[in-house]
């Protein structure tokens, strides 16, 4: 009996038969087959639907999504260096060259690609974009845990970047379904989820990889994204018509739509040299704490711990800053943050103790916890939900530039200088960045300000 419905064209046919002398043929069967499975399932969980699309729901949904994400990308971060020694490197000058290179190819290639998938979720929707990464993702991962030379690894870390995309897509999916007054609490919430993974996922690879093995962790990895994928597919709702090709804007035009492209502007710098001040000191904490504990047993405990402090307190204040930015306003929440973070990272470099360090780290997290959400809440009110898709995505790619250019200007400027300088000229920069913003936003809402009076 043949089925019917307005998914009978993509009923499921009978596999191949299976010959012991064409099992080539029989697995593209078997695959083409679960290729018609997942789109018969995405085709019916996507179809349209009157219902009134619940927001908040979304949100926690694609909390968790971001959660997963975030874990995934961590889990295999701290044994990044012993794959690339498992795979055949060997010399200390050659390991630290192509462990540099597969950690930063990845975000090379994702600030290559955001605007395309940005503008590809304006047209299509964003849902899709984020069933589009996480099953991506999820594949590369597997494919990493089964790569068997350097080379190989590096062109699936730079495929990973370029399939890349789930955070940033579903900032502009709440984005655009929130009230604009709750822009900043659930935009600051939504930030915890990706950096709640982050936490969680070093110490998970780290003991996956201890008592399994380096390459089990890739599988647990791309079985994480996969969940991510089900639980996107299955929970996260939104109703989005495809906009034709001819009608759409053009990248060019993007930004001269908007109201004040040259704050849009100064915001995507802003994100740019929050990344590179945040990276700058990544390659040489480790390094500063040692000297600061002396000969201790203990000494990557504590260094992890100081890492990781930052993230816990920027878990504890990012919503609730958000939410304080939608009463007083985002761009005096990103000011006082970027000051408060240059009053932090000057006496870092003044340090005795390994536990002065932590308090101001954990200090810097509070206040950093509110600089992102802030900036994503200043890109809402100054975009529109047509374009909501690639004005996120550029500023992932100035973010990706900023994750690149940070550690390697740590390191320069430890290699020159040492330790402590890092954190003196990193505190130069931000107060460059607190500067620049005051003034370009002062500058934006001048006019707001004067037509109000007039």
């Amino acid at each position: 009996m043949r089925p019917s419905g307005p998914h009978a064209h993509l009923a499921l046919k009978a596999p191949p038969h299976c010959s012991d002398h064409n099992p080539g043929a029989y697995l593209a069967g078997l695959l083409l087959q679960a290729y018609g499975a997942l789109h018969l399932i995405m085709r019916i969980v996507m179809s349209p639907s009157d219902a009134p699309i619940n927001w908040k729901r979304n949100l926690t949904v694609a909390w968790l999504g971001c959660f997963l994400t975030g874990a995934a990308f961590s889990l295999v971060m701290p044994f990044l260096p012993l794959y690339v020694e498992q795979l055949g490197v060997t010399g200390h000058s050659a390991l630290n060259m192509w462990s540099g290179l597969v950690f930063s190819i990845t975000f090379l290639f994702s600030a290559i690609a955001s605007p395309f998938w940005g503008g590809l979720a304006d047209r299509k929707g964003r849902k899709i974009m984020l069933l589009r990464s996480a099953l991506g993702m999820a594949i590369i991962m597997a494919l990493m845990g089964l790569a068997q030379n350097v080379w190989q690894f590096l062109i699936l870390r730079a495929l990973l970047g370029l399939l890349g995309g789930f955070i940033p897509n579903a900032n502009a999916l709440i984005a655009t379904q929130i009230p604009r007054h709750k822009s900043g609490w659930a935009l600051g919430t939504l930030s915890t989820g990706g950096v709640s993974g982050a936490l969680l996922g070093p110490l998970a690879g780290g003991l996956l990889a201890d008592n399994y093995g380096l390459r089990p962790v890739f599988f647990i990895t791309a079985s994480v994204l996969f969940l991510c994928f089900i639980v996107t597919l299955l929970c996260i709702r939104e109703r989005f018509t495809p906009v034709p090709r001819k009608e759409m804007l053009h990248a060019r035009d993007v930004l001269t739509s908007l109201k004040n492209p040259r704050l849009v502007l100064s915001l995507f710098v802003t994100t740019l040299i929050i990344q590179v001040a945040t990276g700058s000191i990544a390659p040489i904490l480790t390094l500063y704490v040692r000297d600061l504990a002396g000969d201790v047993s203990n000494i990557a405990f504590i260094s992890g711990l100081i890492a990781s402090v930052p993230g816990v307190a920027a878990l504890l204040s990012a919503p609730r800053l958000g939410k304080l930015g939608d009463r007083v306003g985002p761009e005096k929440i990103l000011i006082c943050a970027l000051v408060i973070s240059v009053l932090l990272l000057i006496p870092m470099s003044m340090v005795q103790a390994p536990w002065q360090l932590g308090l101001l780290r954990f200090l810097l997290g509070a206040a950093d916890g509110a600089l992102l959400p802030a900036v994503q809440t200043l890109l809402v009110y100054n975009s529109t939900n047509q374009i909501a898709g690639r004005i996120f995505s550029y500023n992932q790619s100035f973010r990706d530039i900023g994750n690149v250019t940070g550690p390697l200007v740590g390191a320069g400027i430890s290699a020159s200088f040492g330790f402590r300088a890092v954190f003196i000229v990193t505190a130069g920069v931000v107060l460059f960045n607190a500067i620049y913003s005051w003034f370009s936003l002062s500058r934006a809402l001048r006019p707001v300000v004067n037509k109000t009076n007039a």
